[in-house]
């Protein structure tokens, strides 16, 4: 496991420059000074995160399910988010190794803002300043999915937020409050603003691993959709997508008659001249081990029950048959899990001849393809649902062989037919596609808005599986549903469920930071 201090709010201290007296303002060496834009520029790199929330998202999320006592457990941390439990085991995947990467790079960006700061805030520095800005925010917001509830405004100002730290760390043990919901919202709203104009692609060797232009804007739309900013959302998606989105989509076609094999695939998945891929990070997790096709940790997975009736091969789209959706023939895995090449498992040895070092996989962070349904959702919760549609069809008809489109009147006909599934399911067959929704801070009409919203869910869950977003998905629509447990009543997540926001570690809370309720 990698080790980060208990508590990363404190890591920052390990960045800061400042001295107590003359003896100390002796610098060991000319590394320790971000006095030039090469080392700020270099400093950014620390800034992204190199932790994954794939595992807890995932296996909190309705594409797992518990395949029972006969299978293994490999480690507790992906049994206790299946179980909506506080995460407690210690690996490179638990909400403690999360919550230090998320502020160990908030460190990061705010030690390169402060440099930039001190020398003067020069024009020449613009776009670290903005990639700084872009990666603090973006921090927050992946840890506010995580430790947070859905944003309400109704409620924002009443809700747990996390501490916002705007400046490098200086004292040994500060003191912390968590503060509301609002005001983080607010803060990573004011940090995209400020940052969006700045972006500067030339400053990056490899574009894709930092927020290059495709990348801040994306996220921004993302961001801004979660915020309820829908005007916002358009704007920025279309700046990321630009004018003919189907070239800013992943070449799905390629990826799924490649030669059959999972580690090609999902190199070709997550490679950075696919110009779907907006931008990727690395991860230190073992998530693709208990996710994918290896015979790790079998208990819970996107078993064939779910991956068949609720998932990509659900044969409920409205192309018609599962064999038209590029992906849905590219599964590999058991009975108990299936998994589409996107997470591929490597190894990094620190020490070859004792075989020891760290599991990592590549994260896809923002894609044209997610980046267009965040546009086609904007536009139908604004009521405009013909450009909804559009950009629907452009989602199909990247993904689909038979290159059909739409009407509006078709698509609100195929889901109002689907029926919605039960919270308790009995069979296989009780699944569907479809839940109830209960927006979360804003509401949907009956009728084509819901059926159009409906649609760009179930798009959404096939787009983003394995790459837990669904489960923030089902945070801002308020979908209720059941994990099943073996021998034990289904464990049922209802709307108001405050295990919608995972519990903050243990060490934070000992530290004195309000834990989420219970």
């Amino acid at each position: 496991m990698k080790n980060y201090s208990i508590i990363a709010l404190i890591a920052a201290s390990a960045l800061t420059l400042a001295a107590c007296d003359k003896y100390l303002d002796v610098v060991p060496d000319s590394r320790a000074v971000l006095d030039s834009e090469e080392k700020i520029t270099s400093l950014l790199v620390s800034a992204y995160p190199t932790h994954s929330l794939y595992l807890h998202e995932e296996f909190a999320s309705d594409n797992t399910m518990d395949n029972g006592s006969n299978f293994t457990v490999s480690t507790k941390d992906h049994e206790e988010a299946y179980l909506w439990e506080p995460v407690n085991t210690q690996t490179n995947d638990c909400t403690k190794s999360i919550w230090n990467d998320g502020f160990s790079c908030i460190a990061a960006a705010n030690q390169a803002i402060a440099a930039i700061k001190d020398l003067g805030n020069p024009a020449s520095l613009d776009a670290q300043k903005g990639e700084a800005l872009l990666c603090r925010a973006y921090s927050y917001f992946r840890l506010a999915n995580l430790y947070c509830l859905a944003y309400d405004p109704e409620t924002a100002d009443k809700c747990f937020g996390l501490p916002y730290n705007t400046e490098p760390e200086t004292s040994v043990k500060p003191e912390y409050h968590r503060g509301t919901l609002k005001s983080l919202y607010e803060h990573i709203s004011a940090d995209i603003e400020e940052a969006l104009p700045l972006v500067d692609d030339n400053i990056y060797t490899v574009p894709k691993y930092h927020f290059n232009k495709k990348a801040a804007y994306a996220f921004a739309a993302r961001f801004n959709l979660y915020y309820h900013n829908m005007d916002k959302v358009i704007e920025y998606a279309t700046v990321a997508l630009g004018s003919n989105p189907q070239k800013s989509m992943k070449d799905y076609a390629s990826i799924s008659t490649a030669a059959s094999n999972f580690e090609l695939r999902c190199n070709m998945y997550l490679s950075a001249s696919d110009p779907g891929n907006f931008m990727l990070h690395t991860a230190y997790s073992s998530f693709a081990y208990y996710w994918g096709p290896y015979s790790l940790g079998k208990r819970y997975g996107n078993s064939k029950e779910l991956f068949t009736n609720e998932g990509p091969r659900a044969a409920t789209g409205p192309w018609g048959s599962y064999s038209y959706l590029y992906f849905s023939k590219s599964a590999w895995g058991f009975e108990q899990k299936l998994a589409l090449p996107k997470n591929y498992g490597y190894f990094e040895y620190t020490d070859k001849t004792a075989g020891i070092g760290y599991r990592q996989n590549v994260n896809l962070a923002f894609s044209g393809d997610e980046t267009i349904l965040c546009r086609a959702e904007a536009y139908a919760r604004k009521g405009e649902l013909d450009l909804a549609v559009n950009d629907i069809n452009t989602w199909i008809y990247t993904h689909t062989s038979n290159k059909k489109t739409f009407t509006k009147a078709q698509l609100v006909e195929h889901y109002t037919k689907i029926k919605c599934m039960p919270l308790h399911v009995t069979k296989a067959s009780d699944r569907t596609i479809k839940k109830e929704i209960n927006p979360v801070g804003f509401t949907i009409a009956e009728g084509d808005q819901k059926e159009i919203i409906q649609c760009i869910l179930h798009l959404r869950r096939i787009e983003t599986v394995g790459e837990g977003l669904r489960w923030e998905d089902i945070k801002r629509y308020g979908i209720e549903f059941a994990h099943n447990r073996e021998g034990m009543d289904d464990d049922v997540l209802t709307l108001d469920d405050p295990r919608r926001a995972f519990q903050i570690p243990v060490d934070v809370i000992d530290a004195g930071l309000e834990p989420n309720p219970r």
